[in-house]
């Protein structure tokens, strides 16, 4: 199964992070909790791209800090979900498509991703075209998994997965120009964050 197909399927099966219990959330913010928010730096001038924006679990927790929010996925149905939780907020375009297809109109001050990599083969080409997207002194940030699985396994279907190697990371992060600034470790996650 493909990753827009099995995306799809969870809204399908109600399955929208938004409104996940307060355990869930807690253990989904090892990957991109405050540590995460806190690094993308955040002001009311700012523009803003997320990667793989989901339902919208992050960019509800970001949109409110930022002059205008574009969030881009690959799912229908999961940007069409992202649209109504996202719907107070009249800062936010919505996006869907392939990121590494689509042409964008404009640049960005920030852009993250975050459990996002692992579905992308390419992450070389990927973090070069964030880099050309990011204004200039511009800001990304990037939260990989740890795990290195090379399937989700969600029960009745597997995804297949690009586990992120943090090595191969970083050498991509410099060879596309971009200066990394910090770099953090969660329980789960590797933290990336870099200025063009």
């Amino acid at each position: 199964m493909n990753t827009k197909e099995h995306y799809d399927l969870l809204i399908e099966e109600n399955n929208d992070p938004v409104f996940d219990p307060p355990g869930l959330k807690e253990y989904m913010d090892k990957w991109d909790g405050e540590v995460f928010i806190e690094k993308l730096a955040l002001t009311k001038e700012k523009t803003v791209l997320e990667i793989g924006v989901g339902t919208g679990r992050l960019a509800l927790k970001t949109a409110p800090l930022c002059k205008t929010f574009c969030g881009i996925d690959l799912s229908p149905k999961t940007v069409e979900k992202a649209r109504v939780n996202l719907s107070a907020f009249s800062n936010v375009e919505l996006i869907c498509a392939n990121f590494l297809s689509f042409r964008f109109d404009e640049s960005y001050d920030v852009i993250y991703s975050s459990l996002t990599f692992m579905h992308i083969q390419n992450k070389k080409k990927c973090i070069k075209k964030i880099s050309r997207l990011l204004n200039e002194k511009g800001i990304f940030v990037l939260s990989v998994d740890k795990s290195k699985n090379k399937h989700l396994d969600y029960g009745n279907r597997k995804i297949k997965l690009y586990p992120d190697d943090p090595e191969k990371i970083r050498k991509y992060i410099k060879s596309a120009g971009l200066n990394p600034i910090k770099e953090q470790e969660t329980e789960f996650a590797s933290i990336f964050v870099c200025e063009k």
